[in-house]
């Protein structure tokens, strides 16, 4: 068991008669670690651009409502009143005519 353990550190099994096949499991297991780890990467990479996109989400939303409050207080007719006063025009004070119009069927 010792004589193994201290083999296998000093490299001897890379050496021996056997030794192209642990060069490939060697080569393979490296392979398989970059892999791993290069995917990892993209996993990391791929979670802080869903998270910067959620918060500009957060942030367009808030913008969003924000504006479309500011636009319905602009839309209410006491602004629109107070507006268009500056500019020389007031509300009507005689309330319109209804139009009748008669249909002339034959």
């Amino acid at each position: 068991m010792k004589k193994g353990i201290l083999d296998v550190l000093r490299g001897k099994f890379l050496v021996s008669g056997d030794a192209p096949k642990n060069w490939l499991f060697i080569i393979f297991v490296s392979f398989l670690a970059t892999v791993m780890i290069g995917s990892s990467h993209s996993a990391d990479k791929k979670v802080h651009q869903i998270a910067a996109l959620n918060e500009e989400v957060k942030e367009l939303r808030s913008e969003f409502v924000d504006l479309r409050s500011d636009v319905q207080r602009l839309k209410l007719e006491s602004t629109i009143t107070r507006t268009v006063e500056s500019k020389g025009l007031f509300p009507s004070e005689t309330p319109p005519n209804k139009i009748k119009v008669k249909s002339s069927r034959d």
